[in-house]
């Protein structure tokens, strides 16, 4: 890692910039027990620190690549963005494809940002999944049983039908794009 660093550093000299000791830290992503006992890089008169979680814009990266912190943060953003166009997406006025659109928009973003770079799990997948069928179970709202003439909650396979232009699976192909 100190060759990697110096090799990086050497040249910015040459132009006349300079890497700021204070503000640089760097991170090693590997499972290897050695990384999990770093200090840190000594080079010329400056130290670099080690650190184990590293945040890059709103995805924190962690050495241990733990993906369930991520998803629980995005879940998060997700449900905050939810509660803030509750009101909109649940109007009766509205129809059904603009508050899909608003969703697709709006919300669908706020949980998908940086999944792309990370390999889901199916405990993952499955809880993106949940979020995603709460929310359109709000927007498309209870279905009147035929029998029994009773209200019920839509079943996975009708929200499928209802929804299946943009879902969680769009990750899978963004990573591969």
């Amino acid at each position: 890692m100190k060759k990697t660093t110096e090799a990086l550093i050497a040249p910015t000299k040459q132009s006349g910039l300079q890497a700021n000791a204070e503000n640089t830290k760097y991170m090693g992503m590997c499972s290897r027990p050695a990384y999990k006992t770093r200090s840190h890089i000594k080079i010329g008169n400056k130290s670099f620190e080690w650190v184990k979680h590293f945040r890059y814009f709103v995805i924190t990266l962690t050495t241990l690549h733990c993906i369930h912190e991520k998803i629980k943060t995005r879940l998060k953003l997700g449900n905050v963005c939810y509660h803030s166009a509750q009101n909109i997406l649940s109007c009766s006025l509205l129809s059904k494809n603009i508050t899909t659109k608003i969703f697709r928009s709006n919300i669908l973003p706020a949980i998908l940002f940086g999944c792309e770079i990370c390999s889901l799990t199916q405990r993952e997948k499955h809880k993106l999944r949940v979020f995603e069928n709460r929310v359109l179970r709000k927007i498309f709202g209870p279905n009147r049983d035929e029998a029994t003439e009773a209200l019920r909650r839509l079943h996975n396979e009708e929200l499928c039908d209802l929804y299946s232009s943009l879902n969680i699976r769009l990750i899978k192909s963004t990573r591969t794009r």
